[in-house]
């Protein structure tokens, strides 16, 4: 079982979470507890996951700098742009969120750090993910699907694709590669329902 235990990777991860606060992703009321390491509530059931989870799905995630990445279920904008810092300008981030107030008030967060090459936009009702030509390198989860969502792994990229998904309440890891996909868990975690 991969671990996501590369040092390098955890150390881009960790440096793009020092550059990017949880505070600014928060709801005034909220932000005196961004350093807590647990969910805190945005609204309509929605929640901005503990640090320690974000860390290690993005670690697990694999970001390559200059990379594709579709963030589902984007919620406040701060998974988007840690995306996008780890991606770098030559990079393109989308996140997805269904809510569209949080949508709205994610992509003002998002604006608000000057990352161009990332953006935040409503997800289409009954809609999962969003299909690109050649499918995307990189597909970020932060909503928990009762089983795997086909749809997603479809819209992997089959050269590589990988995606980091909580499926019920353990956390998933889809690889395609050379005509396979290969999934791996990765631990217990509880994460808002997909919709």
């Amino acid at each position: 079982m991969r671990t996501g235990a590369d040092p390098q990777r955890a150390a881009d991860v960790a440096d793009a979470m020092r550059a990017l606060a949880r505070s600014g992703f928060l709801p005034e009321e909220q932000r005196a507890y961004a350093s807590q390491d647990r969910p805190l509530p945005l609204w309509h059931g929605q929640t901005s996951s503990q640090p320690s989870t974000v860390a290690t799905m993005l670690r697990l995630l694999e970001v390559p700098v200059g990379a594709r990445v579709l963030d589902v279920g984007a919620g406040s904008g701060w998974t988007t742009a840690l995306l996008a810092r780890l991606v770098g300008p030559d990079g393109r981030v989308l996140g997805l969120e269904l809510d569209l107030e949080l949508a709205r008030w994610g992509s003002a967060n998002l604006a608000a750090h000057r990352m161009p090459w990332a953006v935040l936009e409503p997800a289409e009702p009954g809609v999962l993910g969003r299909r690109v030509d050649g499918g995307w390198p990189r597909i970020l989860v932060s909503a928990a699907p009762v089983s795997m969502p086909e749809e997603l792994v479809g819209q992997l990229d089959e050269d590589g694709g990988r995606m980091v998904i909580p499926v019920r309440s353990t956390l998933q890891v889809v690889v395609r590669s050379g005509g396979r996909t290969t999934v791996t868990s990765h631990g217990s975690y509880r994460f808002v329902p997909l919709r």
